[in-house]
């Protein structure tokens, strides 16, 4: 362990929070057994989610806990896709006018998801840093409010939601897995799953193309990778935030990593077996499990970040 300062954590106070803000909002999304993955393991699909992913989450907890001033000024996100939509949801829930900034290489079904939602579209660059870079610009030039993808406590908490529902339908839960990109979902399903059942194993699930949380448990500290690739675009942030690392090392017991061959295969299970869709970060945490990565200990839920993929996506990914 390190010394990082962790103060900075959720409470369980705070996540519950989240949830009232949520109640009526968010979908309560299920447990749903997946036997094949052994006797007492269960998915929690969060593409059943407002906008197809998590995301929403954090999104509406964070617009909710602005002030009416800030939110009549508007509100802009930096984002590889999810959080976009997510945003601008919130926004149009709260009759906020919502920008993203999306990378270059976004996916047309991400694309086209925060347009339907009537957010206004900014393309820029490929990285974590160039879409951030905007987003600040907009915020100096516009007055608009920044809403962090993940490096928020309001974000986190929002996130912790997930693991506070799978801990009451499960409250004798054995091993949780979460995909790990910037942090957000991780953090929050780590803090929620550990302040209500302590002795459960939270295991964190990240490409092998962007191990930014496991570099940071070697250093001590979040680091920044060179780059990032692979399939799961939605985790591929170049380094974990620092409030996320921070639950992390309290809340996370484990890390490991997945290939995107893993990925390809678990989309596909999930497609013939659960009939799921899922994108390929939302089949991360099945893939660790089909791929022996992580061994079930008790009952064990894999956390489904999301299904934002389409059927051209699909049928690259799958089609052969």
């Amino acid at each position: 362990m390190t010394s990082i300062d962790l103060s900075p954590a959720v409470s369980l106070d705070d996540l519950v929070d989240a949830r009232r803000t949520l109640a009526g909002r968010a979908v309560r999304t299920p447990l749903l057994p997946a036997d094949e993955l052994g006797a007492a393991v269960w998915l929690k699909p969060e593409m059943l989610q407002r906008g197809g992913a998590f995301k929403f989450r954090g999104a509406y907890v964070f617009l909710a806990r602005l002030s009416e001033a800030e939110r009549a000024r508007g509100v802009v996100a930096p984002s590889s896709g999810n959080h976009a939509q997510a945003v601008a949801m919130a926004a149009r829930l709260f009759g906020v006018p919502c920008t993203v900034v999306m990378p270059t290489t976004v996916t047309p079904a991400k694309r086209a998801g925060a347009e339907r939602l009537g957010a206004r579209i900014e393309l820029v660059g490929t990285t974590t840093a160039d879409r951030m870079g905007r987003a600040v610009e907009l915020v100096e030039r516009e007055g608009l409010t920044l809403v962090p993808p993940y490096d928020h406590p309001w974000i986190i908490a929002g996130q912790g939601t997930i693991g506070l529902e799978l801990a009451d339908d499960l409250p004798d839960v054995g091993t949780v897995l979460a995909p790990v990109g910037g942090g957000g979902l991780s953090a929050g399903v780590a803090a929620a799953v550990k302040l209500r059942c302590p002795s459960a194993r939270v295991v964190g699930v990240e490409p092998a193309g962007a191990p930014k949380l496991t570099r940071a448990r070697e250093a001590g500290r979040p680091v920044r990778l060179e780059r990032t690739s692979g399939l799961a675009d939605g985790l591929l942030a170049v380094q974990i935030g620092d409030a996320p690392f921070a639950h992390h090392q309290r809340y996370i017991d484990e890390v490991v990593t997945v290939d995107d061959a893993a990925l390809r295969g678990a989309m596909r299970w999930l497609l013939d077996r659960m009939k799921i869709v899922a994108e390929p970060s939302g089949a991360i945490t099945v893939a660790a499990l089909r791929e022996g990565l992580v061994r079930p200990a008790g009952p064990t839920v894999a956390v489904l970040s999301g299904g934002n993929i389409e059927w051209p996506g699909l049928v690259e990914l799958l089609g052969s």
